[in-house]
């Protein structure tokens, strides 16, 4: 059997394409940058090759251990912890930094994929749910503290994965009812929300009165639950009051437009729609960017990297990147459908979802679908700690894949 039997090239070949695509496009924002970025891509590829030489078992046996490692690796950025651009995530050691929510992701990953794989596991259950939704929500928490809150929006990816293995879809349904409830009554007056979950309650209630048995419990869960979307819409306004500036102006561009906060929270945003926009159907050019080379947009080696793509590449070089992660992402998904083990089918889901999370939030980001929240693009923004903690679950993933393929059991 050849030693290359049960890698999964497609995989492979579309990981290198993005990861050297992307020092491509850093060198052309920042050549040093890019230099250093392609050192991070030939370190992950010495870490991979360390990964494909452990034994399959021990991401298992040590989950815990590194799931825990995570977890203390970010509350010591309260003592510790530098801050950058008003939010302390980060470590510094010299001319070196380290981002531990990165890697607090592998240790998550690994340690719901481990308990879920176990022989009393089983979801209908409490202790397996509120287990699961532990193991989840402590490091969840103290990214909470921090605050990073597009950290946070990425750990609800893990859902994904425990939706695979029989969570209730009510916990989807129910999230989505309370962001549609919190945003919609930003832009409309809240009276008039309320009223509208009035008739709806009402209407569900007089259609369907033959079948509801009058119980205690379910007038109490009725009545609590409309209680609380009418408190949700009559304070989503106060809340937003509340938040600190910078934040609220990047939740009130998505309503008023970037030119409203041209000088503040939507210059960033103002610039990548110009960069995307002028670079027309193939682009300018590698390194003929005007917006770019000109350095309008801020962070645009790390969360704002697509703007270079569609500038210089194009709505054709733009689409061929797009196009490349989402065959991979789904690549990603498929295989971890097809493992024997349950523990990389759940450590897969975790994966591909949490790159599915960043890809979604990062590209809306950019084009002023979603606030700005400070999430890199995977492989493609520029930083050591995003790139290397990816590039680790890609080559955890291939090996768990790898040996799958190869098992007899």
């Amino acid at each position: 059997m050849k030693w290359t039997e049960g890698l999964d090239k497609l995989s492979i070949f579309l990981y290198l394409a993005i990861s050297l695509f992307a020092v491509a496009n850093i060198y052309s924002v920042d050549e040093a940058l890019g230099e250093k970025q392609l050192i991070f891509f030939f370190v992950a590829q010495l870490v991979g090759l360390m990964i494909f030489m452990m034994r399959t078992k021990f991401f298992e046996n040590f989950s815990s251990m590194i799931y825990v490692a995570g977890i203390l690796l970010l509350i010591g950025l309260f003592p510790f912890g530098t801050e950058i651009l008003g939010q302390r995530n980060w470590y510094k050691f010299g001319g070196i930094t380290m981002q531990p929510v990165e890697f607090a992701k592998i240790g998550v990953s690994l340690m719901l994929a481990n308990y879920v794989s176990g022989p009393d596991f089983n979801l209908k259950v409490k202790k397996s749910l509120w287990t699961s939704l532990t193991i989840i929500g402590v490091p969840a928490a103290v990214v909470l503290v921090i605050p990073d809150v597009g950290s946070l929006l990425v750990f609800t990816a893990y859902f994904i994965a425990l939706f695979r293995e029989g969570l209730s879809g009510w916990f989807f349904g129910v999230g989505g009812i309370l962001a549609a409830v919190f945003l919609t009554a930003l832009a409309i007056d809240p009276i008039y929300i309320i009223i509208g979950i009035a008739l709806i309650y009402g209407i569900i209630i007089l259609f369907n009165s033959y079948k509801i048995h009058w119980d205690i419990y379910a007038v109490v869960y009725s009545a609590g639950s409309f209680i609380l979307l009418c408190g949700l819409a009559y304070g989503s306004p106060k809340i937003l009051e509340k938040m600190p500036k910078h934040q609220r102006e990047r939740i009130e561009v998505l309503y008023k437009g970037e030119k409203a906060f041209r000088d503040t929270s939507g210059y960033n945003l103002l610039y990548s729609k110009t960069a995307i926009g002028s670079g027309g159907f193939f682009g300018k050019g590698y390194k003929e960017g005007s917006v770019t080379q000109g350095k309008f947009v801020p962070e645009q080696e790390t969360d704002y990297i697509f703007c270079t793509v569609g500038e210089e590449w194009g709505f054709f070089g733009a689409s061929v990147l797009i196009l490349f992660y989402t065959i991979f992402i789904g690549r990603i998904y498929y295989l971890s459908e097809q493992q024997k083990s349950t523990f990389n089918r759940v450590f897969g889901y975790c994966f591909a979802s949490i790159l599915l999370m960043h890809f979604a939030i990062n590209l809306g980001m950019v084009m002023g679908l979603f606030p700005t929240v400070g999430i890199p693009l995977p492989f493609f923004s520029y930083g050591g700690s995003s790139f290397l903690a990816f590039s680790i679950m890609t080559f955890i993933f291939f090996k768990l894949n790898y040996t799958d393929r190869n098992s007899l059991v």
